[in-house]
């Protein structure tokens, strides 16, 4: 089950996190294009990724942008900013640990966990990249695990319990 949001209300912004130039051997000799890897999000619980691939860069980033904004999923945030429970992501042979984090915290992530957690608006998590180092799969798995978060309302709701009898 998909959480389908309207892009059109959302303000975006992008981030280009990977660009790389792949060859095809042809007969004529090489045929060269770009893959660029955009992750785009409103700073307030939603952010997506996309891949774009073309001959020149600004193309493949366009493409890439398009494609993030098919992908936008919502996050589970509480009060401070933070995600609500700890989780692992999982993409491929990726693994993200996404850790909750006090206020004052700030982000401590690496490079493409990092860039996913600024633009989904998260302001105090940790976050452990394990696994593959694949910058593709560690965004995938960022978003798998963020989009995968519940909030203790909803375990409650499930559950069939109040707030209270799941936090003690």
């Amino acid at each position: 089950m998909k959480n389908i949001i309207d892009v059109s209300q959302l303000e975006l912004t992008d981030k280009v996190v990977a660009i790389k130039r792949v060859t095809k051997t042809v007969k004529g000799g090489r045929n060269m294009r770009f893959t660029a890897l955009v992750v785009v999000g409103d700073g307030n619980g939603h952010v997506g990724a996309g891949l774009g691939k073309a001959v020149e860069i600004p193309e493949a980033i366009r493409k890439g942008k398009e494609d993030a904004m098919k992908h936008i999923v919502s996050i589970a945030l509480d009060e401070n900013k933070s995600i609500t429970h700890d989780f692992i992501g999982k993409y491929g042979s990726a693994n993200v640990l996404l850790k909750k984090a006090p206020e004052g915290t700030g982000i401590i992530a690496g490079g493409p966990a990092r860039i996913v957690c600024e633009l989904a608006g998260i302001k105090n998590i940790r976050t452990k990249s394990l696994g593959s180092n694949n910058k593709q799969n560690v965004v995938l798995a960022t978003i798998t695990g963020l989009s995968e978060l519940k909030t203790p309302e909803e375990v409650a709701r499930r559950r069939g319990k109040s707030v209270e009898e799941i936090m003690a």
